[in-house]
């Protein structure tokens, strides 16, 4: 079974309904192997897409590196959204192989998600850690969902790098200090995107992403108290 889905990309369609009849469909590929974003190699690279272009104060790519490959990939979804406002009221459809999702959300909302799905895939060494989690992409997510999911996922990891004979991180230390570094790149990707803009939509979806990452980062720090009744102690989160 696991055959057949390495030869077969996963897909993910989003599809984007405005009020005034306007439709924008954009459909993610990604190899179903290593989770990489497959994009055609004439992608368009404006200026804005140059690595040294509002580079993130973290970014580990050396001089060679001509472009930054996160906003490469990002180049035509932001274009077309550069003039667009966040709060835009649209009806977003998400199609997977497993199910779709739709929601009737602000324009900055649906920008979160998908441009949430590039950044992780686009091979920028930081924001490549959390790339299992697109394996089983939630759309629209909230808060806790995040939280759960995030530390699920670096919980699994420690426990193959325990079984493959290395020294797991069951105390998420080190989970802390990569979302410090992820918070950096969020930051650094939305004041590219404010230069590349004339509006404020891919801007603010970046800044969601953000505010995701602020978070699970002060989730961490507080031992993840927000997700422990789950587990039979503590108390459920007030609304």
């Amino acid at each position: 079974m696991r055959g057949n889905q390495v030869n077969n990309p996963l897909r993910y369609a989003y599809k984007f309904k405005f009020e005034d009849g306007r439709e924008k469909d954009f459909e993610i590929r990604l190899d179903a192997e290593t989770l990489e974003l497959a994009m055609p190699k004439d992608a368009p690279k404006p200026e804005w897409t140059k690595l040294k272009y509002w580079q993130c104060d973290n970014c580990p790519l050396s001089d060679e590196v001509a472009y930054c490959p996160v906003a490469v990939n990002l180049s035509s979804l932001v274009e077309t959204f550069k003039d667009s406002l966040s709060h835009e009221r649209t009806d977003v459809v998400v199609e997977a192989a497993e199910r779709t999702y739709a929601k009737q959300t602000t324009l900055q909302s649906g920008l979160s998600s998908i441009i949430g799905l590039y950044m992780v895939t686009s091979n920028c060494p930081v924001m490549d850690n959390l790339r299992p989690i697109v394996r089983f992409h939630l759309p629209f997510t909230v808060d806790e969902e995040t939280i759960y999911r995030v530390a699920t996922m670096y919980l699994m990891k420690q426990y193959f790098v325990m079984r493959n004979g290395g020294r797991p991180d069951w105390e998420l230390k080190n989970l802390g200090q990569l979302y410090k570094a992820i918070w950096t790149v969020n930051i650094g990707m939305a004041e590219r995107l404010r230069h590349a803009s004339t509006h404020d939509a891919n801007v603010n979806a970046v800044i969601i992403l953000s505010a995701f990452g602020d978070t699970v980062g002060q989730s961490l720090e507080n031992g993840l108290d927000e997700i422990e009744y789950l587990f039979g102690s503590g108390s459920p989160p007030r609304s």
